[in-house]
């Protein structure tokens, strides 16, 4: 497991975006604000998603990924981190999904998309923060 920064873990334990950038077959990137969980037990972010989506594709085809999470309270303060989706699970009740509208929005509502809904599990390969200055 990479280091993280002390100083920036706060970026990851609050309920703030992340901008995900993923690759197109074009070798183009495509970024994406996300809703996401650290899972600091296993070392991984944890992202919702649908089957239907460009990204999912993109991802089965090139798995890197980049993150970018900036503090909404200083924007010149942010953590860049590169990782690899290790893997994807099904999330067929939305589970997940309704973990992450809880943190976000503070309250749960069905899950319409359910049937295609999945969990994207990105591990770290690199940390890179800034701070303001």
């Amino acid at each position: 497991m990479v280091r993280l920064p002390e100083s920036h873990l706060d970026l990851l334990e609050r309920p703030v975006f992340a901008h995900l950038a993923t690759v197109r077959p074009d070798c183009t990137p495509l970024v994406n604000p996300m809703w996401f969980l650290w899972d600091g037990d296993e070392g991984v972010i944890k992202l919702t998603h649908t089957k239907r989506r460009h990204n999912y594709r993109y991802i089965q085809q090139q798995p890197s990924v980049a993150l970018s999470i900036a503090d909404p309270n200083d924007q010149y303060r942010y953590l860049q981190v590169q990782g690899v989706v290790e893997r994807i699970e099904d999330d067929p009740e939305g589970s997940f999904y309704q973990l992450l509208q809880q943190r976000y929005r503070g309250y749960v509502t069905e899950v319409r998309d359910r049937d295609v809904r999945v969990i994207l599990i990105i591990r770290p390969v690199a940390f890179k923060a800034r701070d303001a200055g």
